[in-house]
């Protein structure tokens, strides 16, 4: 019953099709290249300012909340091999309302990445006198930088529009790049100067198990290791999906949690202590900007100073490169479910979605407008990236009940406790992104009900053939836990504005208990296995052999 997008065989026009011609590597250097991007610039410093020393638990709190989510979208990924499969898997358990919804949390995140991973490259680029012109001392962009970081998204879509095959052949060769920098500096730093009293000079958690946790939303820990969906959104491009897309998904977090951690742990152990004498909080060294290059600077390792700076191109870059790709998939899957105009399905002869990109580039473009820097938008992205990946358990939940005997390539193991589990987790994180951060995520997500609602009730109005279904009853669980998470954030203690009448520890179990039952609630809700079926076959099915 797993279904696959229509495919165009090597040779032929595009027509509304894409071609199969990912393989394993490009599917796990997908999600590779996008988990190692701007993060490993900024997160530690940022985590460590934050949680101090304790940031390697931000870390490992953070790695087994993505894990949980990993595993939950591999065996989905390995069912339905589908573009910009995480929009889609919430329509097939809950039909319209649901799965418009997951799509917009899906494409908001998609598209307001790659201008971050832009933001960052001219940030890093700040060392250099000639690019001082493109910044504002907070960090925004002038008019010269918006200029830049404008052609840069072109840059990108210019690539995009070569075919998947020299996409896929680029981001491997730039990954290839982005994993040897991090472990070279892992390897250097650790041998060039090892602190060890650095983490319990001033104590290892000294800003307590909130600082622990606010890291791991505010900081860029989550953030940091966000991206292992990037081979589900390559998926209708892949030569052999139901072998590969589990695989690139486990391996891509795999690797990018050990990179993580073994950056944090020497970025902790190689500052020499007299730079953070005022506490972590107050570090103060000429890194601020490029933690890593300054750091290497302040010990003396000029040459790997010069290929920090180079990779503070590329690394964002490539991450940059794969996000405008999956922002084309994500409008391309959410066109074919229904909720967004035809034309976003239209591809040119390489079967490029071409619409889809000019809108990935058009979005991208007004993010550089007057706003935050790179740490001030993370939060807002963790946020979104969460919610958005919050979806998936549920419609694992729903598809084991309604569809026990479907194929599943991959079958997560105790999946039945994953799926629950790594729902409540997505719902901690959202709450630790703090109160300031959500409450402008729940205007983007009215922005998103407004232009697609709007679509929908006119697709329908119209008679349109691919008017969707909104199938409000399967999705009423939906508003109430959007509701529901504002108010506990709001009375929580994370984030300026929170009132703070939900101590610590408390919230949490509030937060757990809110999430498990609208989790179990909303498998009661979901539509039958005949609807369901419906809405897998919605999307034409064939073989996934190509033709």
């Amino acid at each position: 019953m797993a279904s696959t997008d229509q495919i165009t065989p090597s040779g032929a026009e595009g027509n509304g099709r894409l071609r199969r011609e990912v393989g394993l590597i490009g599917l796990l250097w997908a999600s590779v290249g996008a988990i190692i991007g701007s993060g490993w610039l900024f997160g530690a410093k940022n985590a460590v300012v934050t949680a101090g020393p304790a940031a390697l638990l931000s870390w490992g709190i953070g790695a087994v909340a993505i894990v949980l989510l990993a595993l939950v979208h591999a065996e989905l990924g390995g069912m339905f091999p589908v573009a910009g499969g995480t929009a889609r898997y919430p329509h097939y358990a809950f039909g319209g309302f649901a799965g418009m919804s997951f799509g917009w949390f899906s494409w908001l995140q998609a598209a307001t990445i790659a201008p971050i991973e832009v933001q960052a490259m001219i940030n890093y680029a700040g060392h250099w006198s000639w690019a001082r012109g493109f910044l504002h001392p907070d960090h925004t962009l002038t008019g010269s930088g918006i200029a830049v970081a404008a052609g840069l998204m072109a840059l990108f879509v210019v690539i995009n529009f070569l075919g998947v095959r020299v996409l896929a052949h680029t981001n491997s060769a730039a990954t290839w790049w982005k994993v040897a920098i991090p472990l070279l500096t892992v390897l250097t730093l650790a041998l060039t100067g090892f602190h060890g009293g650095n983490l319990t000079v001033r104590g290892f958690a000294p800003y307590g198990a909130k600082g622990v946790l606010a890291a791991i939303s505010t900081s860029g820990v989550i953030f940091a290791l966000l991206g292992f969906e990037q081979a589900i959104q390559w998926a209708g491009e892949s030569l052999n999906p139901r072998r590969d897309i589990p695989r690139a998904v486990i391996g891509s977090v795999a690797l990018g949690t050990l990179i993580y951690i073994l950056l944090q742990a020497v970025f902790i152990t190689s500052l020499p202590p007299e730079t953070f004498t005022s506490g972590w909080a107050g570090l103060n060294y000429p890194g601020i900007v490029g933690p890593f290059a300054g750091l290497a600077t302040l010990i003396g390792l000029g040459w790997l100073t010069v290929l920090l700076y180079a990779d503070a191109i590329i690394s964002p870059g490539g991450t940059g490169l794969v996000y405008i790709t999956s922002t084309s998939r994500i409008s391309y899957g959410l066109s074919r479910n229904g909720y967004a105009p035809r034309a976003l399905q239209w591809t040119d002869r390489r079967s490029v979605p071409w619409v889809s990109l000019i809108v990935a580039f058009v979005a991208g473009a007004l993010c550089f407008l007057p706003f935050p820097s790179w740490q001030r938008l993370v939060s807002f992205i963790t946020s979104a990236v969460v919610l958005m990946y919050a979806g998936a358990p549920l419609a694992f939940g729903v598809l084991r009940r309604r569809l026990p005997e479907t194929e599943r390539p991959y079958r997560l193991p105790g999946g039945a406790v994953v799926s629950p589990v790594a729902f409540a987790v997505a719902g901690l994180v959202i709450y630790w992104s703090g109160w300031d951060t959500l409450w402008r995520l729940g205007l983007a997500i009215l922005i998103g009900y407004l232009l697609m609602g709007s679509y929908a009730w006119y697709a329908n109005a119209k008679g349109l053939p691919d008017a969707p279904r909104m199938d409000f009853a399967a999705g009423r669980w939906l508003p109430v836990y959007l509701v529901g998470m504002g108010l506990i954030s709001w009375q929580g203690g994370f984030g300026a504005g929170a009132a703070g009448n939900l101590p610590l520890w408390w919230d949490i179990l509030v937060v757990v208990a809110f999430s498990l039952a609208v989790y179990y609630w909303a498998l009661r809700c979901a539509l039958p296995a005949e609807a369901i079926a419906r809405n897998i076959h919605g999307v034409p099915v064939t073989d996934g052999t190509g033709g």
